[in-house]
This record gives structure tokens, C-alpha cells and sequence, in this order.
């Protein structure tokens, strides 16, 4: 595997950080830098959104008749990165990074020509209906009914932890239309629109104070059957096509700006004795520690990008990467915990930009911050991390698939 990019590789590199400095404004950089977990200030992700679109750049995995880039794997690789070293917000994966490839890979011409192109405007923002009540890492237990009645499917039941169902204008949904066989089967895949009769939307307050996530409760909703993708009953397929897209990317590049972030931070924060945090033993051993698993990991990431440009079939990679990503990301959250000290135990959100309200918080008339942003910062993103190791298959069922797929277990 070599390592080195090529000349074209720099030289696209270059073109990527000169728009980067030329397009990022002060607000929208304030914004990923301020993120308290991997969902952006919404109306920061559109604005950086709108801007992608304008140069062309906002969905570069599409196929390029759609909108996308004609990009080899390494191109999209430093396009992540370089976003990531500029401080670019991320923008919602709901839309762009996962029900697009469903709709490309499952929808018909008409839902083509008619999401895409919104997709990209950010004039359809999608949420994502999967986790039940009593259906998280197991989604093929999912109850949600969806009757059949002439053109219609008629849904009832409920969806939960959905990112953004306030913000969104459309849900891509799993619901049950047969409880014949086994229960991946009578399983379909729907796209509705969430101002549809009988749809209620409750948000629901996070650790960290953050209304991000959702309950979503249905009530006899009608869809029109033109809004399935794929075929009813077989939407389980198209769920684990989608599954590819839900959990790709590159992670390095961010683990290692918050590293960095970290170091600087602690050299000017006191730390035992009146030295700086940095000059700790203890506290510089466990940012090496990260450090240098930030860098195997990076290194995976690009065995990965290699194995696929040669043609190869990269293996249990996905869950790999998934694993150890998430869980570097914990250590870094906790890591940044203990350097924020007192002042980082302090509720200040004013201070951050989070990806949803902040509920029954008031700030200080005056804005005061007790220490700096990053510290504010701190605590928020702690907390959202705890759901890293869960979210887009849990890292137990992702070492299950290690187990199975890597050692024949």
C-alpha cells in the first residue's frame, strides 16, 4: 500500500483548502467548532449546505448525473478531511449521506427526479423513523403497523430517538405491512411527509439538555403506496443497503483536530503543582495513548480506501472502524472532561453551538461564561458521545460481526 497522495491527490487538495478559506465565514467555522456532539447548529449545516450546492460539492458520492462528484476514492477522502481541519460544520446525514442511496439504489425515475434535487436544495430534510420503544438494536422486532387499504398504507404505532423530526419535513420509515414468516420479512420501506394527519411529534430532553432527538407518534396516518421504495414487504433490503452508507466516513481527521484542540488547551491550563495540565505525566500519557490510536486508526481508514480502489472487497472494515472510532471518541470526551476541571462541570450551553433548543435553560442576562468555550464545550459533548458505541449498531453487535466475519466465530 503506498501511502504517498499523488500529484493530482495535492493538487486537489490545494483546490479544496483555497475554497475552504475563500467560503467559510467566521459564523459558519464558530459553529463546528462549537458542536457539542455530531449533529450541527441546524440553520449553520444549511447555510454551509446551500454553499457545497453552489459549487457542487454538496452530495460528491451521488453519481454525477445527479449532482454528485467524479471523484476517486482518495479525492473524497481529503474533501472530508480538509472540511474537518477548516472547521466546516457537518452537514445532516439523514438526507445527503443515507436516504439518497436507498432512493438511487431502490426508487423509481419519478421519486428520483422529484427527492433528489430537493435533497440537494435542503427543500426535503429528512429524519430517520427506524428504533422503536421496544425495537432498538434489534429493528426487525419493529411493530409499527401499516395497513393496507386501497392506494394507501394506513400507519399506527411510534418511532423514537429521531434526530431532528422537528427541523425535518420528511420521514424515511420501516414499518410492518405482514407478520407472516420471519420477522425481517413483511418489513417496508416509506417515505412520508411529516405534516401528513394523525402525525405527533414530542421531543425529548438529552443528558445534556439538548432537544435533538424525538418521539414521533402515528395515528392512522395514510401514505400513499407511491411513497414505498422498493417493493412492499422487502424493505429490510433496502435497510441494510442503506447500512453501508449510515456508518462510512472517515474519523481520523476529526479525533485528531479535538486532539490537537486538547493539547493546546492543556498547555495553558493549570494542572497539578501550578504546571501546566500538559506537563502532567498522567494527563500526557492518556493524550498519547489517544494519539496514537487516532493514528492506527487512520491507517485502517486508508487500507480501507486502498482494498475498494483495487477492487477488493474490504471485509468486517465497517464495523472496525466503527468500534474503534466511537470509543476513541469517548476517550477524548472524558479526556477533555478532566482537563476542563471545576469550570467544566458549570451548565453553560449559551456558550456552545448545539444541534437542537436547549430546554428550560435561561443564560445570563449579560452572556457570562465562567472559563473558556472549550470548556463549556466540554461537558455537552461528553454526554452526547455516551451514545457513540450505540447508535448505528451498537458496538457489541458490530464485535458480534467481527467475531463472525474476521475469526470464524
Amino acid at each position: 500500500m503506498d501511502l504517498n497522495w499523488s500529484a493530482e491527490d495535492l493538487a486537489f487538495r490545494d483546490e479544496v483548502r483555497a475554497f475552504l478559506d475563500d467560503k467559510l465565514t467566521p459564523e459558519i467555522r464558530r459553529a463546528g467548532r462549537l458542536m457539542t456532539s455530531v449533529y450541527p447548529d441546524h440553520e449553520a449545516s444549511m447555510a454551509w449546505q446551500a454553499i457545497l450546492h453552489e459549487r457542487g460539492w454538496a452530495a460528491p458520492a451521488w453519481p454525477v448525473a445527479y449532482g454528485g462528484c467524479d471523484w476517486s476514492l482518495a479525492q473524497h477522502y481529503l474533501f472530508g478531511r480538509e472540511s474537518t481541519l477548516a472547521g466546516a460544520p457537518l452537514l445532516s446525514p439523514m438526507g445527503i449521506r443515507m436516504v439518497a442511496h436507498a432512493i438511487l439504489g431502490f426508487g423509481t425515475d419519478e421519486q428520483k427526479d422529484w427527492f433528489l434535487p430537493r435533497i440537494l436544495t435542503g427543500e426535503v430534510f429528512f429524519c430517520q423513523g427506524y428504533s422503536e420503544p421496544e425495537s432498538g438494536s434489534d429493528l426487525a422486532s419493529l411493530s409499527m403497523a401499516a395497513v393496507d387499504d386501497g392506494d394507501d398504507l394506513v400507519c399506527t404505532g411510534s418511532k423514537i430517538w429521531t434526530t431532528h423530526a422537528t427541523e425535518a419535513n420528511w420521514i424515511f420509515s420501516l414499518v410492518r405491512t405482514s407478520r407472516t414468516g420471519k420477522k425481517q420479512e413483511g418489513i417496508t420501506f416509506l417515505l412520508m411527509p411529516m405534516d401528513l394527519p394523525g402525525i405527533e411529534i414530542r421531543p425529548l430532553v438529552m443528558t445534556s439538555g439538548e432537544e435533538v432527538q424525538n418521539q414521533v407518534f402515528f395515528d392512522e396516518v395514510r401514505v400513499p403506496k407511491r411513497n414505498v421504495l422498493g417493493r412492499i414487504d422487502e424493505g429490510w433490503t433496502v435497510a441494510k443497503y442503506l447500512l453501508n452508507f449510515e456508518r462510512g466516513g472517515a474519523l481520523a481527521p476529526a479525533l485528531q483536530v479535538w486532539a490537537d484542540e486538547l493539547g493546546e488547551a492543556a498547555a495553558a491550563q493549570p494542572g497539578p503543582g501550578g504546571r501546566p495540565l500538559a506537563q502532567d505525566p498522567a494527563f500526557a500519557a492518556k493524550l498519547a495513548d489517544i494519539r496514537i490510536r487516532t493514528d492506527v486508526l487512520e491507517i485502517l481508514e486508508f487500507r480501507t480506501i486502498a482494498a475498494i480502489a483495487q477492487g477488493r472487497n474490504p471485509g468486517p472494515a465497517a464495523s472496525m472502524l466503527k468500534v474503534l472510532g466511537t470509543e476513541l471518541s469517548q476517550a477524548l470526551t472524558e479526556l477533555a472532561q478532566e482537563a476542563a476541571g471545576p469550570r467544566g462541570r458549570v451548565y453553560q450551553p449559551h456558550a456552545t453551538m448545539p444541534g437542537g433548543p436547549i430546554a428550560e435553560f435561561s443564560p445570563p442576562a449579560d452572556g457570562y461564561v465562567s472559563g473558556l468555550d472549550w470548556q463549556a464545550v466540554a461537558p455537552l459533548r461528553y454526554f452526547n458521545d455516551r451514545a457513540g458505541s450505540i447508535y448505528a449498531g451498537s458496538n457489541e453487535i458490530q464485535r458480534n460481526i467481527l467475531a463472525k466475519a474476521a475469526l470464524g466465530l
